[in-house]
C-alpha cells in the first residue's frame, strides 16, 4: 500500500485576517449584502419588465439586442469584444437567445438571493462573478468591473462572509 504524504500551507496571516477572521464578519456582510442587492434589483427588473423582452412572449428581445451591439464592438486595433467571444455570441448565444434571457434574469435574482440571505456564499459570488465576466466580454462597462472585483473578494471570503447567514456549518470549523 503506498502512503500519500501531504503538506498543509500556512496561510499569511493578512490574508488569514481578510478572508478568516470573524471579526470582519460585520464588513464582508455588508459587501456581501450590497452586491446581493445590486443583483436582485437587476434580475427583479428583468423579469418584472412589462415588455416581456427578458422572460415572457419576447423572451430574447433585449439579450439579443445587447449581443448584437457587442458585436459592434469587434473591430479596430483594440476591439471592445475579442474575436473568440465574438464566436460564442453567433453561435451559442445568439441562436439561443431566449434561453439565455431567462438565465440571465433568473440568475440574477438567485445570485442576489443567495449573497443577502448568506446562503452559499461563495458559490453565489463566483456564478455572480462570471455573469459580470461575460457583461464585460461582451463590452459592456457600467458597475460590472465593481461588481466582479467584490465578487472574487467574497469568492475568497466565503467563509467570513456568509459568516452571518442562513448556512453556518462552517462556523463549528473555524479555529
Amino acid at each position: 500500500m503506498t502512503s500519500i504524504r501531504t503538506n498543509l500551507i500556512s496561510e499569511p496571516h493578512l490574508t488569514q485576517f481578510l478572508f478568516a477572521d470573524t471579526r470582519l464578519a460585520p464588513l464582508w456582510a455588508l459587501i456581501r449584502i450590497y452586491v446581493g442587492y445590486e443583483w436582485l434589483v437587476a434580475g427583479w427588473g428583468k423579469v418584472t419588465n412589462p415588455g416581456g423582452v427578458w422572460v415572457g412572449e419576447q423572451a430574447g428581445v433585449a439579450v439579443s439586442g445587447f449581443l448584437k451591439g457587442a458585436l459592434t464592438k469587434t473591430t479596430g486595433d483594440h476591439p471592445d469584444v475579442q474575436g473568440w467571444y465574438a464566436w460564442f455570441i453567433q453561435n451559442v448565444a445568439l441562436p439561443n437567445a431566449s434561453v439565455f434571457s431567462y438565465m440571465v434574469a433568473y440568475g440574477e435574482i438567485l445570485i442576489g438571493l443567495a449573497l443577502i440571505l448568506g446562503l452559499f456564499t461563495g458559490l453565489a459570488a463566483f456564478f455572480g462573478g462570471v455573469l459580470n465576466a461575460n457583461f464585460l466580454l461582451a463590452g459592456a462597462v457600467s458597475s460590472n468591473p465593481v461588481l466582479f472585483i467584490l465578487a472574487t473578494w467574497l469568492v475568497l471570503g466565503w467563509r467570513v462572509a456568509g459568516y452571518w447567514g442562513l448556512v453556518d456549518s462552517h462556523r463549528h470549523e473555524m479555529s
